[in-house]
């Protein structure tokens, strides 16, 4: 398959390069993608990703400090 043809998308949404703005993340030895909306769930929500993200019911939330 020629990489050049390749969409990247959400791993949560499922939306496209084409669509939305994604970014790169590492996990678990593993690369996914996720765009700049779905960024937050990633980081305060993991557990939404259960089932879409391997090993995401070990992230833990970031604290919020209000």
């Amino acid at each position: 398959m020629d990489d050049d043809n390749v969409q990247l998308a959400c791993i949560n949404c499922g939306r496209s390069e084409m669509e939305i703005p994604v970014v790169s993340v590492r996990y678990s030895g593993e690369q996914i993608w996720t765009c700049s909306q779905c960024m937050p769930i990633l980081i305060h929500k993991p557990e939404q990703l259960i089932g879409k993200l391997k090993g995401a019911d070990r992230i833990p939330p970031a604290p919020h400090h209000h």
